[in-house]
């Protein structure tokens, strides 16, 4: 297995509270997945810095992949899963999962964290 690249970003958690309440279900359907809405619904006190993770995550993906927000690549396409008892991690979709393909990428570990306002994300792709 070989690293194949790596991919980091920050949120402000105010600004996603932000957006959220200014756009609402617009916004929310753009940037996440019914998945991931549930996720962060469910965390009433820390909702907020919850979108803002996995937001960050989608960041370091698409850093990751090279592409940004280009090539096809969507933000509900770049999906962060957390099973219960388990560390969050990621499912690619459509363009973003052939991107990922192409390159080489088989598994994509991530780490989420949030402090004085602010998540941040690292994703790693490794190939087989």
């Amino acid at each position: 297995m070989a690293i194949v690249g790596l991919g980091l970003d920050i949120a402000q958690i105010g600004r996603m509270q932000a957006t959220i309440e200014r756009y609402g279900e617009r916004a929310l359907a753009r940037l996440f997945t019914a998945g991931e809405r549930a996720y962060c619904e469910s965390k009433k006190v820390t909702r907020y810095s919850s979108y803002a993770g996995r937001f960050a995550v989608k960041e370091a993906v698409m850093k990751l992949l090279g592409t940004g927000w280009a090539k096809g690549v969507r933000w509900v396409d770049i999906e962060v899963v957390r099973p219960p008892g388990q560390a969050p991690t990621v499912v690619l979709h459509g363009e973003t999962a052939r991107i990922a393909q192409a390159k080489g990428i088989t598994r994509i570990h991530i780490t989420i964290t949030h402090d004085a306002g602010i998540s941040a994300a690292v994703a790693v792709g490794e190939s087989a």
